[in-house]
């Protein structure tokens, strides 16, 4: 499949055209491949040591979840990041497109996977979009969990490097009904409360944030950002490796910028 076809492809299920305004999903950097077979390296977030792993492995695509340019820069120098960045795309002939804003709604997208790995049932979006995709996931589990046995859970299966709890949590609490969203979700504990679910797996809280959902009878759960948002990125490999490409991984240089100390 040429690069063009899987753009197309990926489009269909997850319009970019549905990214939020301050979001820039879509073509980072096309250097001229798009008529190339595919040879995919996917990553949470683009960065030198996954541009060098693509470089690597002979890659001519970088897929990721973040995008490359936020904010438009004001100039790109030698010694920079992003313009390291976009003068090795340019000269290795590597693309990096962005799915960002538009995955985290869609089904197996971003807040889909985290539900279906907590095997949450009669699963709703957090905040509806359209055509019943959304951001985040609310669902029950079955049969329900004590919090301490949803935490278990959680590190099982996230494998995050520590998890941040609000610290008046019971963990006796059974806990029936979760909410998920990966990645940066604090700002949506309001929608959270409302849908009545007695825990919220998320990421990147603040203490008053903590405060908040406390205060609201909500058990507020961090387990970073890349614990949470990583697996879609698996799962978007499983799903580029069924339409029978030339090459597809996911990379193994991918970062968690955040260290948790002994």
């Amino acid at each position: 499949m040429e690069i063009a076809d899987l753009i197309t492809w990926f489009e269909e299920w997850a319009n970019p055209a549905w990214s939020e305004n301050w979001d820039n999903c879509g073509w980072q950097v096309e250097p001229g491949i798009l008529q190339q077979p595919a040879r995919v390296l996917v990553c949470l977030t683009p960065t030198l040591a996954v541009m060098h792993e693509a470089i690597a492995c002979n890659a001519n695509l970088i897929f990721a979840h973040h995008p490359l340019i936020f904010n438009p820069p004001k100039s790109l120098r030698r010694g920079e990041a992003i313009a390291d960045m976009v003068r090795l795309a340019f000269t290795k002939n590597i693309g990096i497109y962005s799915a960002h804003t538009n995955f985290d709604q869609v089904q197996d997208g971003t807040a889909d996977v985290l539900a279906q790995i907590l095997e949450l049932k009669d699963v709703t979006p957090i905040v509806p979009t359209q055509n019943g995709l959304g951001y985040g996931r609310v669902g029950i589990l079955q049969p329900l969990m004590t919090l301490k046995e949803l935490l278990a859970v959680i590190h099982t299966r996230l494998a995050p490097p520590n998890l941040i709890v609000s610290p008046t949590a019971d963990l006796h609490q059974e806990i029936s009904r979760v909410a998920v969203l990966g990645g940066s979700g604090a700002s949506y504990i309001s929608a959270v409360v409302k849908t009545g679910a007695s825990a919220y797996l998320t990421s990147d809280c603040k203490f008053h944030q903590f405060q908040e959902s406390r205060d609201r009878g909500l058990v507020l759960i961090d387990a970073g950002h890349y614990a949470t948002e990583r697996p879609a990125c698996d799962r978007l490999v499983q799903k580029l490796r069924s339409l029978n490409l030339d090459w597809v991984q996911l990379s193994d240089q991918d970062e968690d910028f955040r260290q948790v100390l002994p």
